[in-house]
């Protein structure tokens, strides 16, 4: 196990990765417990005030990432300070993107529908980083020998490559798999072969005048939404907590909350149709 530790770890210099990987977990978890046993009126925590104003916890998140993050620059990457810097870089982050939606929409959606962008922001950081952590590289640069690597315009090739599929991918309106695509290029590659998303950019600018691909693409997203957005929520509820009752009604529980069904068709009744909704 030591030697793992050091050849995996401590001699590559992860160590400080993975201190602030470790940090920015614990902050987030930390942080949703506490917030959920303020909601439920549990336990000595409160809500931080300035007089009549709310300190949301992404103000010391700022001032943890800024300290972190120019303490890890003056510091190097081997000595200790780096590794408190680590730390705190990590434990900032944590508290920044809990808050994720609330600086996306200017506005306190914490425990709204709107929410749930902060859980996913975070569960997609700490993915990448635990598989830059596992030896991924960004952009396809870790399937490279060493002696390739020393081969500049090979390297520039394949970096461009991997970039060109997760930038197709991210217009096709898929966000994840382009983020998760950038580090492994395979899963770049799935995204940006397959139809876009009937919202997406690429979808508005190729299938304008292609009214059959424009319907598959629809049928597809909402047979999509409908199969994996109940098990996405659930998750979310697990680590982040349930939202509050959406006040616009039952009827924007259904696969796709913000509308109805962007291909404009009607796919007839589903085998969940009828059931009531897994949300408050």
């Amino acid at each position: 196990m030591s030697d793992w530790w050091y050849r995996n770890i401590v001699e590559p210099g992860k160590l400080p990765l993975l201190l602030a990987l470790l940090s920015f977990v614990f902050a987030f978890l930390v942080t949703r417990v506490i917030t959920r046993m303020i909601r439920a009126g549990r336990g000595p925590f409160g809500n931080v005030k300035a007089g009549a104003l709310h300190i949301h916890h992404v103000v010391p998140g700022i001032v943890l990432t800024v300290i972190g993050g120019f303490g890890a620059v003056a510091a190097g990457r081997h000595s200790f300070a780096s590794l408190v810097s680590a730390v705190l870089f990590g434990l900032g982050a944590g508290l920044v993107l809990d808050e994720f939606a609330l600086i996306l929409h200017l506005d306190d959606v914490y425990w709204s529908e709107a929410g749930r962008k902060s859980v996913e922001i975070v569960v997609l950081t700490a993915a990448l980083v635990a598989l830059v952590l596992g030896g991924f590289l960004p952009f396809g640069v870790n399937e490279l020998s060493p002696e390739e690597r020393h081969n500049r315009a090979l390297v520039v090739m394949n970096t461009a490559l991997n970039f060109f599929l997760a930038l197709v991918a991210l217009g096709k309106g898929k966000p994840r798999v382009a983020l998760i695509g950038a580090v492994v290029p395979f899963v770049a590659l799935f995204g940006a072969v397959r139809l876009a998303r009937p919202t997406s950019p690429w979808a508005k600018l190729f299938y304008r005048h292609r009214p059959r691909t424009r319907a598959r693409a629809g049928l597809r997203a909402f047979r999509h939404d409908r199969r994996w957005n109940g098990p996405r929520r659930k998750f979310q509820d697990l680590i982040g907590g349930r939202p509050d009752p959406d006040p616009s009604g039952p009827d924007s529980s259904g696969p796709d909350s913000s509308g109805p069904d962007p291909s404009g068709l009607d796919p007839g009744p589903g085998p969940d149709e009828g059931r009531p909704s897994d949300r408050p």
